[in-house]
Parts: structure tokens; C-alpha cells; sequence
């Protein structure tokens, strides 16, 4: 019997839906920083077992959208449940607060929730993690409770072999080696912004959108040509992004080409760009071209 499902990764902004799905995969596929809203759409990420496939789908953190961007963001979660088999709901064990998790499950509608509670390797007493337990399952029934650190990989293989367990009886949905959905010039794009997330202070990265103008590979040279255009709202943001000499441009294409080589699996030559772009995040056109469904 092979086994097969949809399982959508919920939860807060910040709570490591991404560096779960990363390390479920075993392999990089979804940006992560310690920024909320760091993932914008849904990342389909897929495993294969010889008895059973697991097709996972990242998605934005919920929270309350000030802008288009935010509310496409938030209908991309939303949406996920709709034809999942199971959902992976997170929790932040480190910064929990109840009130805010219950504004969140209040409008995920769905059955087969497992609750993941998430980066236990903070919490330095154990024993805090059972009040965490005690008002998630009072205020909802959960098919289990679960307590990794996904950072750590701690408990995940654990998950894994539990998921196996409730997944129905399925098709093999994707060729065994598909590990996502996302084009690679997508992942390329999600890499470089990343690392901006990781390198500007709190409110320039919201307003920052990457394309991937060009790829090309030299396979005489094992060389990946990549040519990228970093778009952000204000000729002051553009400043900080290229900073002083271009030290945090060069800085953060440094750190891009890292992640790159090991996904392209060749050497990479980097070309960033940097561009403006007034206020595109309410911009349908804008939306649109940074692939982003256009909010109606």
C-alpha cells in the first residue's frame, strides 16, 4: 500500500514554518531568518519514501495585513487548508502568547491539526513547555502535540515517521525525485532576499522584492551566471541596501553565492541590482510582476 497527502505548515509569523520544511526535506528550499513574513507565498516542498510521499506546503505567517502584500500573504495561508489531508500548526515556545494563537485558530478551519510545538532548544526550563500544552489543548482538540526544535532537527525525524502514520492511502503525486515546485529562479530570488532579511534593520526588508533577470550555465567552466534586481520602496532604503563603498551589497551577495553554489550545485557569479520602486506592495501591476496574485 502506498501512502500519500497534503500537509500545510500554519502558523504565526516567526514560529519556523520554514526552517521546519527545510529540515524535514533535508535539503534548503525556503528562505529563513529571524524576521516575521519572511516566506510571502506557498512553497511546495516534497519527500519521497519508498512507501509513501509527503508533499508539504509552506505558507505565509498569519497576522493582521497592512498593505496588499500582507492581505495576498495572508489568503496564501488561508487557502493552504482547503485541501490538505493533514495541518502542522506551530507555536513558538520561546515567545508564546495564547490570545494571539487563539486569534489565529480561530479562523483555520480544517480537522487532523497536529500542534508543533517549535523551538523547545530556547526554552531552558522544560517544565514551561506544559502550560504551553495545557491551554493549546483545552482550547482545541488536536489529533497530537508535538515538541521539536527544528532548528536543531531535534524530534523532526520523529514527526516524520508520525505524519507517515496518518497519511491516507494515495498516488505518488510528483516523479520521486521532485523535491519542490518552486522554479529555480523563484528559489534563486527567495536565497538573495533572504539574506537581505538577515543584514537590514527591521522595517527596510517588508518593503524589499527580488527577480532573477538571467541564469545561465557554463558547463565547460561549471559556472552559473545568475543576474538579480533587488526592488525597495525609497531612494533612502536603495542607500542602506548598497551601503557605504557597496560594503552591504557585496556583503550580502557574498553570503547569497554560499546558498547558490550548493543549490546549483557549480560556481556562481553574482550580479546584484538595485532599483525603487514607490510603494509597489499596494501596487497591483507591481504585485503581479513580482509574482504575487493580483488582490481583488
Amino acid at each position: 500500500m502506498f501512502k500519500s497527502g497534503f500537509i500545510s505548515i500554519m502558523g504565526r509569523p516567526n514560529a519556523g514554518k520554514s526552517t521546519l520544511l527545510n529540515a524535514m526535506l533535508g535539503e534548503k528550499i525556503a528562505a529563513v531568518s529571524s524576521k516575521p513574513q519572511t516566506t510571502r507565498t506557498q512553497i511546495m516542498g516534497v519527500l519521497t519514501h519508498e512507501n509513501c510521499q509527503f508533499v508539504f506546503v509552506d505558507t505565509p505567517g498569519i497576522h493582521k495585513p497592512k498593505n496588499k502584500l500582507g492581505k495576498f500573504m495572508v489568503k496564501e495561508a488561508e487557502t493552504s487548508t482547503d485541501e490538505a489531508d493533514i495541518i502542522l500548526y506551530l507555536v513558538d515556545a520561546s515567545t508564546f502568547n495564547f490570545e494571539r494563537e487563539q486569534e489565529v485558530l480561530d479562523g483555520i478551519n480544517g480537522k487532523n491539526i497536529i500542534l508543533i510545538i517549535n523551538k523547545t532548544d530556547k526554552v531552558e526550563e522544560k517544565e514551561n513547555i506544559l502550560p504551553i500544552i495545557a491551554n493549546m489543548s483545552n482550547y482545541r482538540e488536536f489529533e497530537e502535540i508535538v515538541p521539536i526544535s527544528a532548528l536543531k532537527k531535534d524530534g523532526v525525524e520523529d514527526l516524520l515517521n508520525l505524519i507517515e502514520e496518518k497519511l491516507p492511502e494515495g498516488p505518488k503525486f510528483f516523479p520521486d525525485d521532485t523535491l519542490t515546485d518552486q522554479p529555480e529562479k523563484q528559489i534563486v530570488a527567495e536565497f538573495i532576499r533572504e539574506k537581505l532579511m538577515r543584514n537590514l534593520n527591521d522595517e527596510i526588508p517588508f518593503g524589499i522584492a527580488v527577480t532573477t533577470d538571467s541564469m545561465k550555465y557554463n558547463e565547460g567552466k561549471n559556472l552559473t551566471s545568475i543576474s538579480a534586481t533587488i526592488y525597495c520602496e525609497r531612494d533612502s532604503h536603495k542607500a542602506i541596501i548598497i551601503g557605504k563603498k557597496g560594503e552591504t551589497l557585496k556583503k550580502i551577495g557574498s553570503q547569497a553565492r554560499h546558498d547558490l553554489e550548493r543549490f546549483t550545485q557549480s560556481k556562481v557569479f553574482l550580479e546584484l541590482w538595485v532599483k525603487v520602486k514607490d510603494n509597489w506592495r499596494n501596487s497591483d501591476i507591481m504585485l503581479k510582476n513580482f509574482g504575487y496574485k493580483e488582490q481583488k
